[in-house]
Parts: C-alpha cells; sequence; structure tokens
C-alpha cells in the first residue's frame, strides 16, 4: 500500500509527539489536577478515605496567619539571591576577559553548585559551630572575639547564615548563564564603542546590560521562584527550628508530620499561584515594552 507524502509527514510528526505529550500529562498535568483535587479533600494521605470539604483548606490558610508568615524567611533567600546575581555578573565579566587562568577559576567557582545539598550542609555545619566551627576560630586567631556569634543559635543571624549557604551554592551556576550570554555578544561592538572612545563603564552600560536584558529577566524568575521555593538548605540544617522554617517547610510537615495532605495540598496549589503571580508581575512591571 502505498502512502502519500503528506500522510507520511503526519505520521512522523504525530509519532515524535505522542511520547512528549504522554509524558506532560503524566508528569506534569495529571499530579497538578490530583494537586488540585486532594486540596479539596480532608486526607490523612493514607488509603483512599477522602472527604471532600470543598475550599474548607483554602479558607483555614487564610486563617491562620502562622502559615503566611513563614514567607518572611523565605525573603532572607531572596535578598541573598539578588545579591548573589549581581557579584555573579561581576566574576563573569572579569572571568570572560583576557584573565590568565580564568578557566581555572571558572571551575573553581562552578564546583559549590556540583556538590550534594547533604554535603554543602555538613561543610557549612563545621563552619558555623559555636566551639570549633572554623569561622569563629579564625575570629578568635585574628583578635575579633567580640565578632564570634552563635551563627546557627542566634534567631537574628541564623536565616541570614543560612541564606549566605544558598548564596554560595547556587552563585556559579548564575556565573556559567551570565558567561554564555557574555559569550554570544558580538565582539564588533566593543571594537566599535573602544574606537569611538567609549569607557569600561560605557560599554557595561550600553552595551552589555541591554544585551544580558532577557538574562537578567531569567535569573530574576530563578531567584524569585528559588527563595520562594527555599527547602533543601534550612531544612537539612535546622529542620525548620529556631525560626527558619519557611513556606516549603511548612508544607512538608503538614503532609508528613501533622498527616493532613488535604491542607498540605492547598498550600502547594497556593505557592503555584503565588509563584505565577509574581512572575507575571515582574514581566509586566520591570520589563515592560520589551516584545
Amino acid at each position: 500500500m502505498n502512502i502519500s507524502y503528506k500522510t507520511q509527514k503526519y505520521i512522523i510528526l504525530f509519532g515524535f509527539l505522542t511520547i512528549p505529550v504522554a509524558l506532560l500529562c503524566a508528569f506534569s498535568l495529571y499530579p497538578a489536577a490530583a494537586l488540585f483535587y486532594f486540596s479539596l479533600t480532608d486526607w490523612d494521605g493514607l488509603g483512599y478515605d477522602q472527604t471532600w470539604i470543598g475550599f474548607a483548606n483554602y479558607k483555614e490558610i487564610l486563617m491562620r496567619p502562622e502559615i503566611f508568615g513563614a514567607f518572611k524567611n523565605n525573603l532572607y533567600y531572596f535578598g541573598g539571591g539578588v545579591l548573589q546575581t549581581a557579584i555573579a555578573l561581576y566574576f563573569a565579566i572579569v572571568l570572560n576577559g583576557r584573565l590568565r587562568g580564568k578557566y581555572v577559576f571558572r571551575v573553581l567557582l562552578f564546583l559549590p553548585y556540583v556538590l550534594h545539598s547533604v554535603a554543602t550542609v555538613i561543610m557549612f555545619k563545621n563552619l558555623y559551630h559555636a566551639e570549633y566551627g572554623s569561622l569563629n576560630v579564625f575570629l578568635g586567631a585574628i583578635g575579633l572575639e567580640s565578632w564570634q556569634q552563635l551563627w546557627l543559635g542566634n534567631p537574628h543571624l541564623v536565616n541570614f547564615s543560612l541564606a549566605f549557604i544558598s548564596m554560595w551554592k547556587y552563585f556559579g551556576l548564575s556565573m556559567v548563564i551570565f558567561l554564555g550570554a557574555l559569550q554570544s555578544i558580538p565582539k564588533d561592538l566593543y571594537e566599535a564603542s573602544t574606537i569611538d572612545g567609549a569607557s569600561s563603564w560605557q560599554s557595561f552600560r550600553f552595551i552589555t546590560l541591554p544585551s544580558l536584558r532577557r538574562v537578567i529577566e531569567l535569573m530574576l524568575i530563578l531567584t524569585l521562584t528559588g527563595a520562594l521555593e527555599a527547602f533543601d538548605i534550612p531544612f537539612i540544617m535546622m529542620l525548620g527550628a529556631n525560626g527558619t522554617s519557611t513556606f516549603v517547610i511548612q508544607t512538608v510537615d503538614m503532609a508528613f508530620k501533622f498527616e493532613n495532605f488535604g491542607l498540605a495540598s492547598a498550600m502547594a496549589v497556593v505557592l503555584l499561584f503565588i509563584v505565577l503571580f509574581f512572575i507575571f508581575i515582574q514581566r509586566k512591571v520591570l520589563f515592560r515594552g520589551d516584545h
């Protein structure tokens, strides 16, 4: 049986699209729909005994200020992420230039991102330990005993300490993303600006920054979503104790500690809409007019 070229094309397209669409439905759309359904039930996560309660879980979230209060701890990670992005851009510009040994520095700065979060936390536990931690020992050795702190025991410092760990771990990823974007900028633009007498700052302001506009937008989105979804470092290091609980930690505790999967699902749905809302605002306000 002869099949026309047009029919063959549609068969091939259908064959290539079937598997991705099936995977998307199985691992994204169906779990999202199931999550929303569970958020409308009273369920302990065991068996099929699910009681339909409508939007009662969402009302409970609004009536419990301690749930949304956890977002104040997420602000530490957002602030640290913005600072990390700025520093990563600076290092990317430096390591994109004619610096001897720049490839070695690139590898060294990217290595923390490769480390597993558990290994990172163990390392910083030894650094922050109040008695034999490397940081306090170093401060004592150089005569700055007054600067020694309970880095994980002081409620006013612990979130700064955890946010710094997150900055250190993900700094390399931000730098590599900026490096890739910088290397895509045509060298002719910089050569022309040099001939016209532009300074390094003017080249950065009028060539580099506009060329990195989309990448900066991406980094801000990653910073925002990463801050709202902060979980691994504060959970492994502190288990949410001493005022370090984030919204995701509270969601996990609600599901597995208090066995209230319905309320935990509602919290996850709320977090999803919060992330989408802030991304929408970010694109409309910070990058309006950019198509």
